[in-house]
């Protein structure tokens, strides 16, 4: 359950980067590299940080080879995509649901403290998306006031609660995972925001 939920998020997150860069009119090349590193930007570090070296997908060819493969098929049938925006929101939000049980149960498997696991769980599914918006000249989402980081959180501190629980552990992971993916959703739905800490100053810009 473990490796399939890795593999998922690497899609999802590979195929989220395509979107992104065909957006941008980036060549093929271009293209490719968005997807990596949307795909692996938070698992390298992550592993870094743990010393889990050489990091995952350098010692494992299936990774690689599933960001290409993804990276194809997301080429191949952007054509069939007719809302691209709303695709791009799907395939971000799947990816950091799956990404950031992976990276919580990275932490659990190095005897971390659970906060910390929070921590590298959180850090595992926004990192690739942090990095990918920055090659794209966008101001990383993580950064904006919708909830993203908060959602990976929530869904964190609900995998060790549940943990408590007598539950299978593959109902676990996915249950949390879940709970990532439907905060995202409701806060988009519903325009569920942090409090703006600006909200009553005056636009320094808007004086230039």
């Amino acid at each position: 359950m473990f490796y399939a939920l890795d593999i998922l998020g690497t899609i999802a997150f590979a195929i989220s980067g395509v979107l992104v860069a065909l957006s941008k009119r980036m060549d093929p090349f271009g293209i490719l590299i968005i997807a990596f590193v949307t795909a692996i930007g938070g698992g390298t570090l992550r592993d870094v940080l743990i010393g889990n070296t050489p990091v995952g997908w350098m010692q494992n060819m299936t990774y690689v080879y599933v960001i290409i493969g993804s990276t194809v098929f997301a080429v191949l049938f952007k054509k069939k995509i007719d809302y691209l925006r709303t695709s791009l929101f799907l395939f971000d939000t799947i990816g950091i649901g799956l990404y950031t049980l992976v990276g919580v149960e990275k932490g659990v498997s190095a005897g971390l403290h659970p906060i910390i696991c929070i921590a590298l769980g959180t850090m595992t599914a926004c990192f690739g998306g942090v990095t990918r918006d920055i090659l794209c000249n966008e101001i990383p989402v993580i950064f904006r006031k919708e909830i993203y980081a908060t959602a990976c959180i929530v869904g964190g501190i609900s995998y060790f609660l549940l943990r408590l629980l007598p539950l299978e552990g593959n109902f676990i992971f996915l249950a949390s995972g879940l709970i990532v993916i439907v905060i995202r959703l409701l806060a988009v739905r519903f325009k569920i925001s942090l409090p703006n800490l600006y909200k009553n100053e005056p636009d320094e810009d808007a004086n230039l």
